[in-house]
């Protein structure tokens, strides 16, 4: 058993659990948001992960036991029992193993969090509009089934309909951890509504997938941001046009990289509530400069990777939709399927599945498991 390469990966974890255990209750790290935050999601990790390797240990300790039986018994009744114990050992065993190699690869830190997803028509002027907006129709779908909340923040709306640009927040669990493969650019095929020859047009939206920023994650000085008030615009009874309740923020900031200053500018209408606007708008503002503080690490990690499945690069074209065919490709793992009205209702669980077993296995491999 010592020999085992998984059980020789989780030496020393035991150790660390006890560490960490120690250190979520000293008041200096409680006091400590930023570390204290880090390591109870470390020790959560470790509990999950210890768990899994006493019932490794503990299936490998049956296996051997099955076995000597099977060898050295006389009686007939223990041996068949040892072999059926065995039969569904060997069964267990390599789903358990798969399960442990993927909980011993560093997770992404940034999986947990809620996300913001904003969506843009690209080329294709009003048809890039209207399937902007039908992307925003499916999002909004799987995220209901998936008992996420959807909050928007800002939309254009383009003059046939749809959206030039819309962007909003999902919160749930494990919300940027799953829609993170959506970043990058959509392609679609089909017959536009003011199309008279019945010829297919190719159009695109980009979506772009940013893990929602905690308050504690960037530096922010508020007493620096500029705020205006403006009254919002659009159907919605008495209160519109006649109540400040929409936002703009302006903010300086200072690339740390590069010493280059940028102005951030962000509107947030949604809301007749001008806190809650402000307090949307704040938010963008965070993950906006965590973004950019993070493109850095997103770049070494894709410039680690072969195949990226998930690079965050969002000038990549990641998927196609083809609707004279039915047909939905995601180029990046070469899986076309042909449920197209499904999949724009919301049913894309089974692409973001393969998706994820695809980036895991990536993932493992890199670990030299």
């Amino acid at each position: 058993m010592n020999a085992n390469p998984i059980l020789q990966k989780l030496d020393g974890l035991t150790a660390r659990f006890e560490e960490v255990s120690t250190l979520i209750t000293d008041p200096e790290v409680i006091a400590d948001r930023n570390r204290f935050v880090r390591l109870t999601k470390e020790y959560k990790g470790l509990e999950e992960l210890l768990s899994a390797k006493r019932d490794y240990e503990q299936l490998l300790a049956n296996l051997d036991e099955a076995r000597s039986i099977v060898m050295n018994d006389d009686d007939p009744d223990l041996k068949e029992m040892a072999r059926e114990e065995i039969a569904a050992g060997e069964e267990r065993l390599p789903a358990l193993e798969e399960q442990i190699k993927l909980m011993l690869v560093p997770a992404d830190p940034e999986d947990a969090k809620n996300a913001i997803v904003e969506i843009r028509g690209g080329t294709g002027g009003d048809e890039a509009a209207l399937f902007a907006g039908d992307l925003y129709r499916m999002y909004a779908k799987y995220c209901e089934v998936k008992g996420w909340g959807v909050a928007v923040s800002s939309v254009s709306e383009g003059t046939s309909g749809g959206f030039k640009e819309i962007i909003f927040t999902v919160t749930g669990d494990n919300v940027y951890g799953t829609l993170k493969y959506e970043s990058g650019v959509h392609r679609v095929q089909r017959v536009p509504q003011t199309e008279t020859q019945g010829r297919v047009h190719t159009s695109a939206a980009t979506v772009a997938v940013l893990p929602e920023a905690d308050e504690f994650d960037v530096e922010i000085n508020e007493g620096e941001i500029r705020w205006d008030t403006f009254r919002s615009s659009g159907a919605g009874g008495q209160n519109v046009n006649k109540v400040e309740s929409g936002v703009r923020l302006n903010y300086t900031w200072r690339n740390p990289v590069t010493g280059e200053s940028e102005e951030i500018r962000i509107e947030c209408t949604e809301t007749r509530d001008q806190p809650k606007n402000k307090e949307r708008a704040l938010s963008r503002l965070r993950s906006f400069i965590y973004d950019r503080e993070h493109s850095k690490y997103m770049d070494d990690i894709a410039s680690r990777r072969k195949t990226m499945v998930s690079t965050g690069d969002r000038s990549a074209k990641i998927r196609t939709y083809n609707f004279p065919q039915g047909r939905i490709t995601d180029h990046r793992i070469n899986y076309t399927i042909y449920n197209l009205p499904a999949f724009m209702n919301g049913d894309i669980q089974d692409c973001i599945d393969r998706l994820t077993i695809a980036e895991n296995a990536e993932r493992i491999k890199e670990s030299e498991l």
